[in-house]
C-alpha cells in the first residue's frame, strides 16, 4: 500500500514540514509529497499462518522497542505529542520506523498484557500515560522501571502531562535516556 501523502493545502503543508517555507506572491502553491514516518498497520495484517494479526500499530515490532499509549481522540498521538515523540526518540537515534507504537484506545487492540507481550515480543516497553494497573501489572511509579523476565517496563507521563508541567518533562527525559541507552 502506497503511504505517500499529497496536498496543496497550506495548513497541511505547514503541519507536515519542519522547515520555513516562503510564499512568493502570484506563484502557484506547490504540491508537497511526504512519506509517513513509519509503517502504519492500520488494518489487521495477515501473518505467515494466514490469520489476521491481533493489533493495529505503527512502526516495526521486530526491534523490541514498544511504546504503549491510550489516546481515544487520535489514531496514535495528538499532532503536538507526535512532534515531541519524534524529536525525543530521534535524539536517541531511534525513529518511527524502528520502534512500535500501539494505542490501546483503538477498540481492535486487546488491553491484555500477555497478548501484548506475545504479539510484540518487546525488550523495552514505555507506558506513556497508561497506568500499569490497567494492564494488570503491579504498581510502577512514574518515571520508574519494572524489570521482568523478558522485558523492562518504563512507566511515565503522557506527552500532554509533560506539556503542562516542565518538571515532569525534565524527569522523563533524564530517565528515558538512561532506559533506552541501557
Amino acid at each position: 500500500m502506497d503511504k505517500t501523502l499529497t496536498t496543496d493545502n497550506p495548513i497541511a503543508i505547514q503541519a507536515l514540514m519542519s522547515e520555513t517555507v516562503f510564499a512568493i506572491p502570484g506563484a502557484a502553491m506547490p504540491i508537497v509529497e511526504t512519506l509517513t514516518a513509519g509503517p502504519i498497520h492500520d488494518t489487521p495484517q495477515q501473518n505467515p499462518t494466514g490469520t489476521a494479526e491481533e493489533f493495529i500499530y505503527q512502526g516495526d515490532k521486530s526491534t523490541g522497542v514498544l511504546f504503549i499509549l491510550r489516546y481515544p481522540e487520535y489514531p496514535y498521538f495528538s499532532p503536538q505529542a507526535e512532534e515531541a515523540f519524534l524529536k525525543t526518540i530521534g535524539a536517541l537515534n531511534l525513529n518511527a520506523g524502528n520502534v512500535a507504537v500501539v494505542n490501546l484506545a483503538n477498540p481492535h487492540n486487546p488491553n491484555e498484557w500477555k497478548r501484548i507481550m506475545s504479539f510484540f515480543n518487546p525488550k523495552k516497553i514505555t507506558l506513556l500515560g497508561v497506568e500499569p494497573t490497567s494492564l494488570k501489572l503491579p504498581v510502577i511509579g512514574h518515571n520508574s522501571y519494572m524489570h521482568g523476565k523478558v522485558a523492562t517496563v518504563f512507566n511515565t507521563f503522557s506527552f500532554e502531562e509533560m506539556f503542562a508541567d516542565v518538571q515532569k518533562k525534565k524527569m522523563f527525559w533524564t530517565e528515558f535516556k538512561s532506559f533506552i541507552q541501557s
